[in-house]
């Protein structure tokens, strides 16, 4: 018997963990560059807080919308499309208020 680990879900806590693990190699990154353009620490800080919570929560909802399909895995024919695209919705829907509150 083959176990192979894509026929699992990840839990909620998987999900989360993986997201900020992935969010600290960014903010190191994105709160230096940040500094090197404004040259202010406060400035650098608020752009890289507010850049990595909004992701954070984008990225956990696109992996729990990506649980719940079978594409793209052989061990499971079933899909699960309304899932799929309800939380493809809510994630097109929570990127375009950001574009709207960013263009205010």
């Amino acid at each position: 018997m083959v176990n192979n680990k894509n026929t699992k879900t990840d839990s909620w806590v998987r999900s989360w963990t993986k997201s900020f693990t992935w969010r600290v190699l960014g903010i190191v990154i994105l709160i230096l560059l940040s500094y090197f353009i404004t040259g202010s620490w406060v400035k650098a800080s608020l752009i890289t807080f507010v850049f990595h919570a909004i992701r954070v929560v984008l990225y956990v909802l696109h992996e729990r919308a990506w649980e719940l399909t079978a594409w793209g895995r052989a061990t499971n024919p079933g899909i699960n499309m309304f899932w799929f695209y309800f939380w493809l919705a809510i994630l097109i829907l929570a990127f375009a208020g950001i574009v709207m509150v960013g263009s205010l």
